[in-house]
């Protein structure tokens, strides 16, 4: 772990250090992704069998072979505890309501004139959805990439899960069910990547892509982006928490450790004015990491990619917390919505001591689907947006053409665009 004050003579060093943890060595895999990808174009679900042959150890017989059936997932919603079914729909319930939230409407502005400008809101057709899949299963993550879909109004849906020796997670089958999906295929990595971006004989070419991944993966989404829409380019997860002596240091130990049990390349960064809390905290990060199942894969991704800076004050904090633009951020202060105007980069915002960063994973209702390794800078959490598209609509009076088009005209007579010129000319009187 980097334990470090901005007043250390090698600090600019460490956090350089520091903000370079997102990256992935895509260059690295690339070729091979390429491949992939180009075999998924020329021969299609041959390309698929072939890679699932491989990569996960089995063989589909055919095309048909590759889709889960309807009836599996009823029967795994149907095998689930009561309680963890109630949770599922807790959760499904939230985030429904919250991304209900986000949808933007169409508009039509009238002028004087009687020009009517506006914008036309349209779902795109296909979604395809990729959900990391094996020992580890994330319904959650089908929640949070299926529900923006079917709000937004998406009519065909497509699920890609990989399914290490042909076995499917009972748990994501069950949210499949609770989702209503029908559409959902064993194939997982670049190749489900690029048999959405593309179609195969079985799977259906997509509009926009979705969802969390490996390297593989991410490669896979930043290769094809132009054919499809994708909603970014993830790396490992990570917490930046910004905290003052009101701050319970156990609290945030373990707030730092959610994300270091992702895996050995998440980040959990600390940055206080208090040194009192920040030696406390390191303490406990050691006392919560022998109680983990996890403690080796959370201790590496600590020692290795985690950080406590201690700064001269908050507003200082502030500064190098967006400057880190964390995937998450808490806010663990006296008074944190004071603080909120200054926070310009994170993907989401947990304010107050009462508000760990894991409610908002699974039932808080904001997406959990966010930018990492500092792109939050630019992008923004999955949302309603990424599966909409907006058409500008204009249509002009007569009166109108005649009140702008002499505008029009000569800003195409100085571009030597004489065919645009006349279309409005011809119009004129």
């Amino acid at each position: 772990m980097i334990f470090t004050n901005t007043n250390a003579s090698d600090f600019d060093a460490k956090f350089e250090e520091l903000q370079a943890r997102s990256k992935m060595d895509i260059e690295h895999v690339s070729s091979i992704v390429k491949g992939i990808i180009d075999e998924i174009k020329t021969d299609g679900d041959t390309a698929l069998s072939a890679h699932i042959s491989k990569f996960d150890k089995w063989t589909p017989e055919n095309g048909s072979a590759l889709r889960i059936k309807t009836e599996d997932m009823e029967k795994a919603y149907g095998n689930i505890d009561a309680k963890l079914k109630e949770s599922l729909h807790v959760a499904y319930n939230r985030i429904k309501v919250y991304h209900e939230k986000q949808l933007p409407k169409s508009w039509f502005d009238t002028e004087a004139n009687g020009t009517i400008l506006g914008q036309k809101v349209t779902p795109v057709d296909r979604a395809g959805l990729y959900i990391p899949g094996g020992k580890a299963a994330y319904p959650s993550s089908l929640l949070m990439n299926v529900i923006p879909a079917q709000v937004a109004g998406v009519e065909r849906i497509v699920v890609c899960t990989p399914t290490p020796d042909n076995e499917v997670n009972e748990l994501l089958l069950a949210a499949c069910h609770l989702c209503g999906l029908n559409e959902v295929y064993k194939v997982g990595g670049a190749s489900a990547i690029a048999a959405m971006a593309y179609g195969t004989q079985t799977i259906p070419k997509v509009d926009v892509i979705t969802g969390p991944g490996n390297i593989f993966v991410a490669t896979a989404k930043k290769m094809v982006f132009g054919e499809v829409q994708i909603d970014m380019i993830a790396g490992p997860s990570e917490i930046g928490v910004l905290a003052d002596d009101s701050a319970n240091p156990s609290h945030i130990a373990i707030d730092l450790l959610s994300q270091a049990e992702h895996d050995e390349m998440a980040s959990s960064i600390l940055i206080t004015p208090s040194q009192k809390l920040a030696d406390a905290v390191n303490v406990e990060i050691e006392l919560w990491l022998k109680k983990l199942p996890r403690e080796m894969i959370a201790r590496t991704s600590i020692e290795e990619r985690g950080a406590i800076i201690v700064t001269k004050d908050m507003d200082e904090a502030l500064t190098i917390m967006n400057d880190v633009a964390p995937e998450h951020l808490e806010v663990a202060t006296e008074n944190p919505f004071e603080l909120l105007p200054s926070i310009k980069h994170a993907g989401a915002i947990f304010l107050g001591h009462n508000t760990p960063e894991a409610i908002g994973d699974y039932v808080a209702g904001p997406n959990h689907t966010l930018p990492t390794g500092g792109t939050a800078k630019f992008y923004s959490p999955l949302s309603v947006d990424h599966f909409l598209k907006k058409s500008s609509i204009i249509s002009m009076t007569k009166e109108g053409l005649n009140e702008i088009g002499p505008h029009a005209m000569r800003i195409a007579a100085v571009e030597g665009l004489t065919a645009h010129e006349e279309s409005i000319k011809v119009r004129l009187g």
